[in-house]
């Protein structure tokens, strides 16, 4: 059998374990070393000044779409990058950071012990940007046999109330799947009567740079425009238990997909009993524009 470089360590008490199975979320403190953090926000630097050379979306992901997604807005004297497709096949510290982290043990800890990647992205909130994440389910755009998919999200900013910080609906990952199609059209949002009662029971997500909120991908979640004058940067890293084969292309690819990151390989596929439709594929550079699309 193949064997992971690193096995699980234990980070997370029962009572945290507890917390994530019933709400689906979970807060995780200093998820991201000084250091690394440090390294992964000058290489993000340099990716939102090479920015301003661009004024549409940019790069090629290995399926051919562009890498690069920029904000409506975005020009040379104000860079508006809002989404980087998966970093880690650019950078080194990236992709090492994807392999090992503090977070990735409290993964295989919640639905491990064996770990394969699944995807990585960045998304970017600039002071004052118009961006705002209408609310989704990952899961419906990443079906896999099993429903065993935590996306991790690392804070390289503070979040605060004001620069636009991930809002969920607690235990909404054991209600039903919210419907992404609307008039024959894939919106990648749920339609507006279930986002007015998702606001109503959603919290928010916030904390300091280096800090992490591990999701189920079946959380009900969103987030709103960037209104401060402070940048709200996250990157995040999606694992999937070692049993579980996605049902489709990743709308997300890399090299490394299916990557074991933790425990060993079991050459086994499990599969859970339930039934979605299936997403379309994007066809550019995110699913920000697959967001733009009326759900009236």
């Amino acid at each position: 059998m193949t064997t992971a470089k690193s096995n699980p360590r234990i980070v997370l008490s029962p009572p945290q374990v507890s917390f994530f199975h019933q709400h689906g979320y979970l807060m995780l403190e200093d998820a991201v070393t000084p250091a690394t953090l440090q390294q992964m926000q000058l290489e993000l630097a340099q990716w939102i000044e090479q920015s301003r050379e661009h004024s549409s979306a940019y790069g090629e992901q290995i399926d051919g779409r562009p890498r690069f997604s920029l904000e409506p807005g975005h020009c040379a004297r104000h860079p508006a990058l809002r989404r980087i497709a998966s970093p880690i096949e650019l950078s080194d510290c990236y992709l090492a950071f994807m392999r090992d982290n503090p977070a990735l043990d409290a993964v295989a800890q919640l639905i491990g012990p064996n770990i394969k990647f699944n995807n990585s992205k960045i998304n970017l909130k600039h002071p004052g940007s118009s961006t705002a994440v209408k609310y989704h389910q990952d899961f419906l755009f990443e079906p896999h046999t099993n429903q065993d998919l935590i996306a991790v999200l690392f804070f390289f900013d503070d979040v605060t109330l004001q620069n636009g910080p991930l809002e969920v609906v607690p235990g909404s990952h054991l209600g039903p799947f919210e419907n992404l199609w609307h008039d024959g059209v894939f919106t990648g949002a749920v339609d507006e009567a279930v986002e007015k009662a998702a606001r109503s029971r959603s919290v928010p997500c916030y904390g300091p740079a280096g800090s992490a909120c591990l999701m189920h991908t079946r959380l009900l979640h969103g987030s709103a425009p960037n209104i401060s004058d402070s940048p709200r940067t996250l990157c995040i890293l999606t694992y999937t238990a070692e049993d579980a084969y996605p049902l489709q292309q990743n709308h997300i690819p890399s090299r490394h997909e299916g990557e074991l990151v933790r425990g060993e390989a079991t050459n086994k596929v499990r599969c859970s009993d339930y039934e979605m439709v299936l997403p379309e594929a994007p066809k550019g550079a995110s699913f920000f524009e697959q967001q733009a699309k009326s759900v009236s």
